[in-house]
């Protein structure tokens, strides 16, 4: 057993000391959540046509009629693409979203003509339904028509950020230590959060969300090697799986302030005072053990471990001198080793075996962040009220983690993660074929999806330490991080094809599901094997040939793993990215 690991078996894998950490922690993580999903509202479009040049005395759209806008928005689609207007010098005007049209002959105010009409720009000034969003930014800036595509343009170079972020920041983390970051990003989030409410105009909206991105990421980044450094192997899959669940009620929190505020800029501070209550007390959260014996600051990690003695009820000392016995190595042999484990990403693809299984985990974890923010994003355009939609699309994740960690410690990972996706490309395909009158079932199917979905997102990182042998394990989850960022960038793009069929974007994550589900089904079953330590092992996974072989190495390889956990995985990314 790793003798940093130790320290949890002297005052507990999750005492009262961890708990506390681990709530302050992830509490921070709802704020991520929030801004990830903020976009929703910020930039959504209401219904809207240009403006009529003067005072509107009479409207027909269709079959109804009124003496304003108002009365007919609850009927408006784009099915018909004008609504007529009367003014108070009697002009009739075909009022569209992107042009208006006069009449220029003398008729009936009635909605089908056939006379002459002379068509003009709408000048950009446009007249938005009010009903369900008061003030976004497209009706601040007026981003619709040619300016469609900057609204649209907001989410991806957020999630860029959050690439960006990531990297940076978890790089950092571990120059400077997880505290300083934590405290850094969370002042960040704050800060920028509350900036952006007060964006003039939307490019620099545009560069004040990619900075916000970027901290937040990097705090998620951290906050997961964080809460995964201060609790034990017993309990890490629970903890680590559940900072995603508090990202989860970010989201919820994002449907329910999009509900009771109708005005963005009010919207954006309401959503960043979350951040407000962490910024008192994260100056108190310790730097964690394993950072600490990693820059060799001893007499401060002592002082730590005898707080979260203290602090346990634990009678017995843990002393740092025992910890720095390393069962019989030096540590210049551990550096030594740990010099040798730095392959590049083509290991990863060293044989016809090795390669076929990367291909699938980087698919895996690419469907699994495509699906996750395309049911997410999504929500809103499935019919229905879409505050209800995506506080559900929030909800249903937080029974997921709970089914995946139970299923994974029974059923396995492989067992667990092809059915999630297959279940989801499913409900994706019904969701196609359900009557367009029936539109709570197209919910349900789409909740369906998203449940399923969070599962496989949920799994595939322990999954990929499992199937990779120590010497690369954190190379092949950093690479399957990136491959998530990638899908995370592209699923802004894929909601928007909406507009062209309001299903497609659910029938392309679907056939992808379906397809990578049955892949996975080639992967081999790690649940109840020895952890890897060679390539030859890895490889060597579901035969059954190798197993008793593999018996002999097994406690070799589960010490250089509890070594690996303890020092260098724990570095790895956010799933949620």
């Amino acid at each position: 057993m790793s003798s940093v690991e130790r320290l949890f078996d002297e005052f507990g894998h999750f005492g009262r000391f961890q708990a506390c950490v681990y709530f302050a922690a992830v509490f921070q993580s709802i704020a991520c959540g929030i801004h990830y999903l903020a976009s929703v509202f910020l930039a959504s479009t209401p219904k809207f046509v240009c403006t009529a040049p003067g005072n509107i005395t009479s409207v027909l759209y269709g079959n109804y009629s009124g003496a304003a806008l108002d009365d007919i928005w609850e009927y408006w689609s784009a099915e018909k693409s004008y609504v007529l207007v009367e003014t108070a010098n009697g002009e009739q005007w075909e009022l569209a979203q992107c042009d208006r049209a006069k009449r220029t002959s003398d008729a009936d105010f009635v909605y089908e003509f056939s006379g002459n009409k002379t068509v003009y720009s709408c000048s950009g000034s446009y007249i938005y339904d009010q009903s369900e969003v008061q003030q976004s930014i497209v009706t601040e800036w007026d981003l619709v028509c040619e300016k469609e595509w900057l609204a649209k343009l907001s989410q991806p170079t957020f999630m860029l950020g959050v690439l960006i972020g990531a990297l940076i920041f978890g790089d950092i983390a571990d120059r400077v230590g997880r505290r300083p970051v934590l405290m850094f990003t969370s002042l960040c989030q704050f800060g920028f959060g509350i900036i952006v409410a007060f964006t003039f105009n939307y490019y620099f909206f545009v560069v004040i969300r990619f900075i916000l991105a970027m901290v937040s990421s990097g705090y998620l980044v951290v906050c997961f090697v964080y809460v995964t450094e201060f609790t034990g192997n017993k309990v890490r899959t629970w903890t680590s799986m559940h900072v995603h669940a508090a990202f989860a009620v970010g989201v919820m929190v994002v449907a329910l302030v999009g509900y009771l505020v109708r005005v963005w800029w009010i919207y954006q501070i309401v959503l960043s005072l979350s951040t407000l209550p962490f910024l008192f007390i994260c100056w108190k959260l310790p730097e964690t053990p394993f950072y600490l014996l990693a820059k060799g600051k001893y007499q401060e990690t002592q002082d730590l471990l005898d707080t979260i003695t203290w602090v346990n009820g634990i009678n017995r000392s843990c002393k740092v001198s025992d910890l720095l016995e390393s069962d019989g190595e030096t540590m210049l042999e551990r550096n030594e080793v740990t010099k040798q484990k730095r392959l590049s990403i083509l290991d990863l693809f060293g044989s016809l075996k090795m390669a076929g299984r990367s291909i699938t985990v980087w698919l895996v974890w690419f469907i699994g962040s495509l699906g996750y923010y395309v049911f997410s994003l999504g929500s809103v355009n499935l019919g229905g009220n879409q505050f209800v939609n995506l506080f559900l699309a929030g909800a249903v994740e937080l029974p997921s983690y709970i089914v995946a960690c139970f299923a994974m410690d029974r059923l396995g990972r492989r067992n667990t993660l092809a059915p999630s996706l297959l279940l989801s490309g499913t409900a994706c395909a019904l969701i196609i074929v359900v009557p367009k009158d029936i539109g709570v079932l197209v919910i349900i199917l789409s909740m369906t999806g998203k449940f399923a979905i969070a599962i496989a997102f949920g799994l595939i990182y322990l999954y990929t330490c499992e199937l990779y042998p120590t010497i690369v394990r954190s190379l092949a989850v950093g690479s399957g991080s990136m491959m998530c960022r990638i899908g995370s960038v592209v699923a802004p793009f894929c909601v928007y094809l909406s507009s062209v069929w309001t299903f497609l974007p659910q029938l392309i994550v679907g056939i992808l599901a379906f397809a990578i589900g049955l892949l996975t089904l080639m992967l081999p079953e790690t649940l109840g094997n020895p952890l890897t330590t060679t390539f030859e092992e890895a490889a060597a996974l579901g035969s059954k040939v190798t197993k008793t072989d593999r018996q002999v190495t097994g406690d070799l390889g589960e010490k250089m793993e509890m070594d690996y956990n303890a020092l260098n995985m724990v570095k790895a990314d956010d799933l949620h990215v």
